[in-house]
């Protein structure tokens, strides 16, 4: 399968750190490649070819204190 783009909408973040957390995140979920964090637009993208790591991305950012 085709790995694919993921962009989600990230609520909550207000700084470097913010945005650094939920890079991390996403970086520690197998399966997840080329994670990229925008704090000004409030997003974060990554690719994966596993539609059902999406809905872990959501979880984990949301563990992480964000809302994604």
């Amino acid at each position: 399968m085709a790995s694919r783009k993921a962009t989600l909408n990230v609520e909550g973040m207000s700084c470097s750190h913010c945005s650094g957390t939920v890079q991390r995140t996403l970086e520690q979920i197998e399966g997840i490649s080329n994670v990229s964090v925008d704090l000004n637009a409030k997003k974060a993208s990554f690719d994966t070819d596993n539609s059902e790591l999406v809905d872990k991305a959501i979880k984990e950012i949301n563990k992480a204190g964000y809302r994604a």
